[in-house]
């Protein structure tokens, strides 16, 4: 595989950052990851960090040098990296259980697929245009289906942190797994915290990129995203990758 990379994860305008991002690869294949610990519980940063270090580890072990298949390991990573979350909160005997959402995507075999649970997005964005992106487990989300709110008006919008899906809760998450995409030249895949998507349009999003490719417009999209949100700024955080 020959593919550019980037990731950088900001603090915003928050006292600390809860966001945790990752990538780690074989010769044969790659994980991208995204966890975006919640702030209306306490140690959010903790969940988030917790399932980002299960995921990983289980690719390090699996992706020998690929994994035999990948869209049933994101089921399971996510899913074990939940129940780790609930295992480190017993055995510190914290009094709520910390929470995350998480998106992650494995390429191989010149074809991707990722799952997600909560409002982390991935992007697949090819010639300037978004292919598909995954959606978020929200209330805001579920009124754009129901045709009651414009995508348009949904970063403004006031529950749009409301989210009814994550790592972390009493009951046991959601994975939607995509289905399994062939990767072509020029391709770009990019998971992002909703500090980073919600400024921000899908259009603003491909034009960076096409623009400038990953190492130049990533950085650009952050500077933009900081600068929108000014004192509201949440983390942000993003890793993107091209194939060449």
């Amino acid at each position: 595989m020959q593919f550019s990379i980037f990731q950088e994860s900001r603090r915003g305008a928050r006292k600390i950052n809860q966001d945790r991002v990752s990538y780690c690869y074989t010769k044969d294949a790659l994980l991208m990851l995204v966890a975006d610990g919640m702030g209306g519980h306490p140690h959010g940063e903790v969940a988030a960090q917790v399932a980002m270090q299960f995921i990983t580890d289980a690719f390090r072990r699996e992706a020998a040098p690929a994994l035999a298949d990948a869209p049933l390991f994101l089921q399971r990573a996510i899913t074990g990296a939940h129940r780790a979350i609930l295992d480190h909160a017993a055995a510190h005997k914290l009094a709520d259980t910390p929470r995350t959402t998480c998106v992650a995507s494995v390429v191989q075999q010149g074809a991707a697929c990722w799952a997600h649970a909560g409002d982390s997005r991935l992007y697949h964005v090819r010639a300037g245009r978004i292919l598909t992106q995954t959606k978020d487990h929200s209330h805001v989300q579920r009124l754009i289906d129901l045709g009651r709110v414009r995508e348009e008006a949904f970063s403004a919008h006031p529950e749009r942190n409301l989210i009814f899906n994550c790592l972390g809760s009493s009951a046991p998450p959601r994975v939607d797994l995509s289905a399994v995409i062939r990767i072509e030249t020029g391709d770009t895949l990019l998971l992002c915290s909703d500090g980073l998507w919600g400024p921000l349009s899908g259009k603003l999003i491909c034009a960076a990129l096409q623009t400038h490719g990953v190492m130049l417009g990533v950085p650009k999209l952050l500077d933009d995203a900081e600068r929108r949100a000014g004192c509201e700024c949440d983390n942000l955080s993003v890793v993107a990758a091209a194939w060449e």
